[in-house]
């Protein structure tokens, strides 16, 4: 799984003209599932994200979580994370999973970082063509891969 955190001061999803999630303070994550993932990547990820210190504290250093300032997460379904573009100048989403294998996963997701967060997660829609719109605060954006835990 790979997924893209941003930090934001606000953010929403909005599908055929109606937002369908919005939050203040919190992160804005985008995941990306390849057929090769599971509940491991799932859990692993999910304990990253809620514990991730990127916020300021009193003193204005990055040390306290999305937990600790009670923020609020979006996450949005984003296939294109898993893009090649080794050849030419399209890219290929052969590693992206298929909504079969994904959409399980997806939710898992959502599900285990509801629990670790201790509050509901707002969401887009699987699949569907999606604005996104984001006050990315700091800038702060982090990329994570499960499979490179470095």
């Amino acid at each position: 799984m790979k997924v893209v955190i941003q930090r934001v001061s606000q953010a929403s999803v909005t599908i055929d003209s109606k937002i369908v999630a919005e939050i203040q303070k919190g992160l804005l994550v985008l995941v990306g599932i390849e057929d090769s993932d599971n509940q491991e990547d799932v859990s692993w990820l999910t304990s990253k994200i809620i514990n991730l210190r990127i916020f300021a504290n009193e003193n204005e250093v990055m040390n306290l979580s999305v937990k600790d300032i009670k923020g609020e997460i979006i996450v949005v379904s984003q296939f294109t994370l898993h893009a090649s573009t080794k050849k030419g100048n399209r890219p290929s989403y052969i590693k992206a999973s298929k909504p079969e294998i994904a959409i399980p996963l997806y939710e898992s997701f959502v599900k285990q970082i509801e629990t670790e967060l201790g509050k509901k997660v707002q969401t887009g829609v699987f699949g569907a063509d999606m604005k996104v719109s984001l006050v990315n605060d700091g800038p702060v954006t982090i990329i994570i891969d499960s499979k490179n835990k470095e």
